[in-house]
């Protein structure tokens, strides 16, 4: 008898819910982690999942957000726009998505946008091609990252401060690469300079000695690049191996400590490396910097795209808990400044969040990576660090903060 009970109770629920389909899915938000773990970007992608899940798991053991647990759903972009749009597909057409988040390259993101702008659903990333601002119809699409005119801006000023005259610059063939060139030159001839040569060249080539010999012809003091981690190794080997002295300043995705244990000491000595910097004396930063570390054995400051995915989910949830319950991905989208942008009180959890927008109050979210002041393209501004490579150590030696590019 009480079997039978068992089964009429079972029975009973599976016809609630075949009644009601999407009443569990309508109790939580569906996230897509789409990061990429292998390839160019693969090492960051761990991390920056890592992340995502660190967050949300926060999220949820404060009680979720608006009412709704998140749910996260990863996948690998391969750093691959082919690869990331079929798993972007995947995650929007088979996981039934909401936002996807974690973008790396600007290939991937501008490649990935198109599927969630069709879908109307929230992309974040930390990609810095100025064209993601533009192709952003609907401002469904946020970035946590620096855009490339503005590394170029850091580029320009670092060279001017180290009395650098002749720069050339060398840029891999996509929309991130041309835009971090294109940003120092921009910012390099209106200051008055002139830059002496650039090449363009292509991915997935044994041998750039013939760009390398190039830009080495109009003998600049400095070669200014946008460059990969996978491409700089083979460059800065030919380059090393030419016996020229030029100085290099570099984005810090390429001139990282992968580099130096792939070339060695010896060949990197002295490379510039420019990358922006986590919000290091927040109390965002802090806590997440103690969460990263017990979960990976690294600290934050190992992988400073893994605090951008970070505020992602923190800034999301916030802006689910002022959009209220059952409020759609559109509602949602539009509190996200609300949340993060001032005027409002500080706070650097989510937790601490959800509490004053429960009493109504107004809040203004200081992220791990940056003060998440987003601008009128949805583009956040954090601050550059500027390091040299000494002895097989990327040591850091002054920090850049630029103005916002536009208003609020």
């Amino acid at each position: 008898m009480h079997s039978s009970r068992l089964i009429l109770t079972a029975t009973a629920m599976a016809a609630a819910m075949c009644a009601a389909p999407g009443l569990a899915q309508a109790q939580e938000f569906r996230i897509g982690a789409l990061n990429p773990v292998t390839g160019a970007g693969s090492p960051y992608g761990p991390g920056m999942q890592k992340a995502i899940l660190l967050a949300v798991d926060e999220v949820n053991a404060a009680g979720g957000a608006g009412g709704r647990k998140l749910v996260v759903f990863t996948e690998d972009t391969q750093t691959q726009p082919q690869a990331a749009v079929l798993a972007a597909k995947k995650l929007i057409e088979v996981n039934k998505v909401q936002a996807i988040l974690g973008t790396w390259s600007s290939g991937v993101t501008l490649a990935v946008m198109p599927l969630t702008d069709a879908a109307g659903l929230i992309q974040m990333n930390v990609s810095g091609a100025p064209a993601i601002s533009v192709e952003d119809k609907k401002d469904l699409v946020w970035r946590f990252q620096a855009t490339n005119d503005r590394f170029g801006q850091a580029f320009a000023e670092i060279a001017k401060k180290r009395n650098f005259t002749r720069p050339g610059t060398m840029a891999f063939n996509n929309a991130s690469g041309r835009g971090n060139t294109d940003g120092f030159t921009k910012a390099w001839t209106a200051g008055g300079g002139k830059v002496v040569g650039s090449v363009v060249y292509e991915p997935n080539r044994p041998s750039y000695r013939s760009e390398l010999q190039q830009v080495l012809g109009e003998k600049p003091d400095v070669i200014v690049t946008g460059s990969y981690l996978p491409d700089t190794t083979i460059f800065l080997r030919e380059w090393y191996q030419s016996g020229e002295k030029n100085k290099w300043i570099m984005p810090g995705w390429a001139a990282n400590p992968e580099l130096i244990k792939a070339l060695g000491p010896e060949v990197t000595e002295g490379l510039i490396s420019v990358d922006t910097v986590s919000s290091e004396t927040a109390p965002s930063y802090k806590n997440f910097d103690a969460a990263y570390l017990k979960a990976t054995g690294k600290p934050a400051s190992s992988n400073v795209y893994a605090a951008m995915t970070y505020d992602m989910v923190i800034s999301l949830a916030l802006a689910m808990e002022a959009a209220g319950p059952n409020a759609n991905v559109e509602q949602i989208n539009s509190k996200i400044r609300d949340v993060s942008n001032a005027p409002g009180t500080k706070v650097y959890s989510f937790a601490e969040g959800k509490s004053l927008l429960g009493r109504k109050q107004k809040i203004d979210y200081d992220g791990a990576s940056s003060k998440l002041d987003f601008d009128k393209f949805g583009d956040a501004s954090p601050d550059f660090g500027v390091y040299v490579i000494e002895k097989g150590q990327l040591v850091r030696k002054e920090m850049i903060s630029l103005k916002p590019a536009s208003g609020n």
